[in-house]
């Protein structure tokens, strides 16, 4: 997967991201973040929550590098795996994981109830919450002016 490629095949657009763009995509997090550490909600939702949450982390950094993922079948899977090309190898981990959680967070909000655990629903705002705070680092050190 390359820009060029996913430019070519229309699955991504150039995009000039703002500070006011990302304090709203930062909101949508921070919403998000906390949501998800309900405990009256069930483990579905918190699970699908900060699955959310996590998909908007990778949205920043790829507006950050100047690009939009567009909304077409499959864009989150893209928006995760682009994500490797913004962040570079810190990003795989994430990537890889957060595209597991993608296929249950489509089980879970399409198909079947009482799809994750206890333990799946605290460990993916473990990680997201860990891979947010990557992508604002990455942001204060590459993009400065889009800092919080």
């Amino acid at each position: 997967m390359s820009w060029t490629k996913l430019l070519a095949s229309k699955e991504a657009q150039r995009h000039k991201t703002s500070k006011k763009e990302l304090d709203n995509m930062r909101a949508l997090i921070a919403r998000d973040l906390a949501d998800a550490a309900i405990a009256g909600l069930s483990a579905d939702r918190r699970f699908a929550t900060a699955y959310n949450a996590a998909l908007q982390a990778a949205n920043m950094a790829i507006a950050c590098a100047g690009y939009r993922i567009m909304s077409k079948v499959g864009h989150h899977r893209v928006s995760l795996e682009s994500t490797k090309l913004v962040l570079g190898k810190p990003a795989h981990k994430y990537a890889d994981y957060f595209e597991t959680c993608r296929r249950k967070r489509n089980t879970i909000d399409y198909t079947f109830s009482n799809v994750a655990t206890e333990t799946e629903a605290k460990e993916i705002l473990v990680e997201a919450i860990e891979f947010y705070k990557q992508v604002e680092d990455w942001i204060t050190k590459s993009h400065p002016s889009l800092g919080k």
